[in-house]
């Protein structure tokens, strides 16, 4: 593997102390690679390298940003089979889940190329003074942006995408499990244009004396992160002494209610996307599903079967449906959620144990008669495993799906299309999925409320989190 180090301002560099730390595939737990791990003195030469770099391109047109960004995602295109190796080998999904992240990764490239160029302002007349009122938006300035093991290009790429168009430089912070992605991809930024320290990544172990550091400076304006609600709120605190412009993407705990008129093929299909996408390791992964009890037989039966047919092994080799979970603590607590429900008198109808041998495996699973009382119900199973339970009455399942301090995405399924989005409009999330397992796009807002997070990544809004709204008033 060939970049294993720092990038900062362009180039590769050992670290200021020369600590590394090992990269392990998780199928087989054998090391992939040394990793130079950044300190409190790579942090200020990044710091460096992105001002004097952010000067130049904030000064560039919005069309030559749009170009540069353009040219990244048909290079990215281009090597979609590359990257989708490289996030297997770290990351642990299956080739199909992993060349499928690779695709939507590359696609924030072409939909901030097009953004790019769509900053609208105004100017209109103000009706009591009479002076003008001028609106703009302008690059917030330099951005830190924090980056999950889970999806090791998509997520790097929804946030540099963005703070690029917006013509902002950018500090990266990859998650030490999975930091090979987005390294390998500072090339290929190199290739479409983008200038010499306008985005720099720095792996380490020191992540929180790391980042503290860096949004304590002066010079950083925004903060995104996407990860657990808990490293949210520590993040936000710290956010909070320069008051940064934050955009967080945080924990979920996804409820999926299939009405007693919904269609059965999709509401497996879409429970199959929203459940087993990236191996259940999402924000978005389906948490507690809700089945209606005139329906809930035959559901947990056909969910069985499609579960059980899947191939678990590792997600390199052809025919592989699911990989092994990114470390042995994510194993472990999948299989601690499992236990828990299970003694509480929920019962395993496919699945529910840890394989023998190398490798964090976890089999999918699919748990029925889950009580509301299971730990997993209350907090994120980050894993294959399906938490079935019944509903009869509307009106308490809405109330049973809200009940919880998260709002990423919910999911429902029903024919009636009224009925439905009356639901959907009742549910306490930033996002529904309406007879779709899939909510993910580039083009669409994403992010949640409650402690889901604050502000959202793609669609139009994607660009303003990097950018500052300036009002000049005129007469003339």
């Amino acid at each position: 593997m060939k970049y294993r180090d720092l990038y900062i301002n362009g180039t590769w560099r050992s670290g200021a102390s020369a600590a590394r730390f090992d990269v392990i595939n998780p199928a087989d737990e054998t090391v992939l690679a040394s990793v130079a791990s950044a300190d409190i003195a790579d942090a200020e030469a990044a710091l460096d390298a992105a001002e004097a770099a952010m000067a130049a391109w904030a000064k560039q047109t919005p069309r030559h940003r749009s170009e540069v960004l353009r040219k990244a995602w048909a290079l990215m295109s281009a090597r979609l089979d590359e990257f989708a190796r490289l996030i297997t080998q770290e990351n642990g999904k299956a080739k199909g889940d992993a060349l499928a992240e690779a695709k939507y990764a590359a696609e924030f490239f072409r939909w901030f190329s097009e953004e790019a160029v769509r900053v609208d302002g105004l100017v209109k007349h103000a009706p009591e003074s009479g002076a003008r009122i001028l609106v703009q938006h302008k690059p917030a300035g330099i951005a830190v942006l924090v980056t999950p093991w889970n999806y090791p290009a998509a997520m790097g790429t929804r946030k540099i995408a963005p703070a690029l168009a917006a013509g902002c430089a950018v500090i990266i912070k990859p998650a030490a499990e999975t930091p090979l992605t987005m390294l390998a991809l500072m090339p290929l930024l190199e290739e479409a244009g983008v200038p010499a320290g306008l985005v720099n990544v720095l792996p380490t172990t020191q992540s929180a004396e790391l980042v503290d550091h860096l949004l304590h400076d002066k010079r950083v304006r925004v903060v995104s992160f996407t990860g657990s609600t808990a490293v949210g709120r520590k993040l936000l605190r710290s956010a909070a002494d320069q008051v940064l412009k934050p955009a967080m993407e945080l924990g979920g705990n996804a409820p999926l209610i299939v009405l007693e008129d919904a269609d059965l093929d999709l509401a497996i299909e879409g429970t199959m996307k929203a459940k087993m996408r990236n191996l259940g390791e999402a924000c978005t992964a389906a948490n507690r599903i809700y089945v209606h009890e005139d329906i809930a037989v035959e559901f947990t039966r056909r969910l069985t079967a499609e579960m059980a047919r899947l191939k678990v092994g590792d997600g390199s080799q052809d025919g592989i449906d699911v990989g092994p979970l990114v470390n042995a603590s994510t194993r472990d607590k999948v299989a601690r959620f499992v236990e828990d429900a299970v003694s509480l008198g929920a019962k395993i109808e496919t699945g529910g144990f840890v394989p023998e041998g190398k490798g964090f495996f976890y089999p999918p699973t699919v748990l029925s008669n889950v009580p509301e009382d299971a730990a997993c119900v209350h907090d994120e199973i980050f894993g294959p495993v399906a938490a079935v339970q019944t509903f009869r009455d509307q009106d308490d399942v809405i109330r049973r799906a809200n009940d919880t301090e998260y709002g990423l995405v919910a999911y429902v399924f029903s024919e009636n299309m009224k009925r439905a989005l009356q639901v959907c409009e009742r549910l306490e999330f930033g996002m529904v999925g309406l007879n779709r397992g899939l909510v993910s796009d580039p083009a669409a807002p994403f992010g949640g409320v409650k402690q889901s997070g604050l502000g959202r990544e793609g669609g139009h809004e994607g660009m303003l989190e990097f950018m500052e709204t300036q009002y000049i008033s005129a007469s003339w």
